[in-house]
């Protein structure tokens, strides 16, 4: 019986670079990022491909930006959202440490190298294996839950490219490849995985 399960990656966010006087801790602010106006027009677009119409159910990540994605989704199916902290982006934890990591790196996405280095992690951050493991876990749950139906999941960059790393190769331009195909993990993106019970059989990149 195939699942099929919808992997999104939420829309462009917008710039805050201005200052900050606030008391927030970098994680808290991660977390409540919201979507550009761009951000907001991409994720309503996208939510009107026809692969997302007659979805079963939506799970999205607790973060603000995955949430307004989620959204449009939502509406255009009469759904209600599901939210799961298994889907959140993986904690970046001290930013000063990571800065210290990608220093001497040749891209400037540090979700990027933690393809090439899966154990980095800041002292009070996530390594990639540490989100691969709590996302497949809720991977599993879902394919279990909903056998032979067709669900959205909502979520992050790295999330889901850490995920990805179950079926995917890294190339040689820190990029993830499935059967030769490179996949761009943007924001947003559309990414159709087709499992017979929990084996996936097929995994490709929807354009809008």
């Amino acid at each position: 019986m195939q699942t099929i399960i919808y992997l999104i990656r939420h829309g462009e966010t917008i710039n805050e670079k201005g200052i900050r006087n606030t008391n927030e801790t970098n994680q808290m602010i991660n977390e409540k990022e919201i979507l550009s106006i761009k951000g907001e027009e991409d994720s309503r677009i996208l939510s009107k491909n026809e692969e997302l119409k007659n979805i079963d159910a939506i799970w999205c990540s607790s973060y603000v930006r995955a949430k307004q994605t989620a959204k449009y989704i939502a509406d255009n199916n009469n759904l209600q959202i599901n939210l799961d902290y298994r889907l959140n982006e993986r904690k970046l934890g001290n930013l000063n440490e990571l800065a210290k990591f990608m220093s001497d790196k040749n891209t400037k996405d540090p979700s990027q190298e933690q393809l090439l280095y899966q154990k980095f992690r800041t002292s009070d951050g996530e390594s990639a294996e540490d989100t691969n493991k709590r996302m497949t876990e809720f991977l599993k749950e879902i394919l279990y839950k909903y056998q032979g139906k067709r669900i959205a999941l909502i979520s992050h960059g790295g999330a889901i490219k850490f995920l990805l790393l179950n079926w995917c190769n890294v190339n040689k331009n820190v990029k993830l490849e499935y059967k030769n195909k490179e996949l761009n993990i943007i924001s947003p993106c559309l990414l159709k995985l087709t499992f017979n019970d929990e084996k996936l059989v097929n995994l490709e990149q929807i354009k809008e």
